[in-house]
């Protein structure tokens, strides 16, 4: 058995913050406002990617008791991603709040997930670009973040496969996926030796919804059904910096 040959691009950072509503709440209204100025630069700064030549960045306020803000951050350095940590943790917020998860990948294709048709010198489809170097469709207001690896058990071993195997179920895996375009935009991002899990997936949508039918619809894909492994789940809504304030009750 041989690896497969994959294509990298940008790493990716999703930052989630817990917020400790009570310390919060008994800080003066003053020091508040001026935490929340503060941040809300910074987050505009992320966003614009003042730190670096190319990049994304996305903030998200996330639904659920696991977390309330998720920054997702694409740079094409981890270090990079590293001093984004840093600045906010440096902010008046940051001492609000907890990190309860974190997660580091970086963008990647392997060649067998190349769908049916992409030239023979992938490198320079515009489909490969695309997956390398994602736009974030920031215009979507919900994101459903998730990491998953693939089973090593028994019969159930995804390396025991031959390339060949693995080729086609994932694309039949991407077949599926495809007849929800226009409804869920997806990053998928590889963290072998970067994280504990194997990969993370980035769903977008305007609809949550389209969450719950496109991973139901995935899970009797042959792919899912007899080898993924799914880690938490995190969803949220897009969160404007300028609305950072009225997020945190100011």
């Amino acid at each position: 058995m041989s690896a497969p040959e994959t294509l990298e691009g940008w790493f990716a950072l999703h930052d989630l913050r817990r917020l400790d509503r009570a310390a919060w709440g008994a800080l003066p209204s003053n020091e508040r406002s001026k935490a929340v100025a503060e941040a809300a630069d910074l987050l505009f700064s992320f966003e614009r990617v003042d730190d670096a030549s190319k990049g994304r960045s996305v903030t998200y306020s996330l639904i659920g008791h696991k977390a309330d803000l998720l920054m997702f951050h694409l740079r094409p350095e981890a270090t990079l991603l590293h001093e984004l940590e840093r600045a906010f943790g440096q902010t008046a917020l940051a001492s609000y709040t907890n990190r309860p998860f974190s997660y580091l990948s970086v963008t990647e294709l392997s060649r067998h997930g190349a769908p049916e048709g992409t030239a023979v010198n992938i490198e320079e489809s515009p489909y490969v670009q695309a997956r390398l170097y994602p736009e974030v469709p920031s215009h979507h207001e919900y994101v459903c973040f998730y990491p998953m690896s693939k089973k090593r058990e028994g019969a159930d071993n995804w390396y025991n496969l031959s390339a060949t195997e693995r080729g086609d179920l994932m694309r039949a895996h991407g077949r599926t996926g495809r007849r929800y375009a226009g409804r869920v935009t997806q990053i998928v991002t590889g963290s072998m030796g970067l994280d504990d899990w194997e990969w993370g997936v980035t769903l977008f949508s305007d609809d949550p919804l389209q969450f719950k039918k496109l991973v139901s619809d995935m899970r009797f894909d042959e792919v899912s059904a007899r080898f993924a492994e799914f880690g938490p789940f995190y969803v949220g809504r897009r969160l404007l910096p300028e609305n950072l304030g009225r997020f945190l009750g100011e």
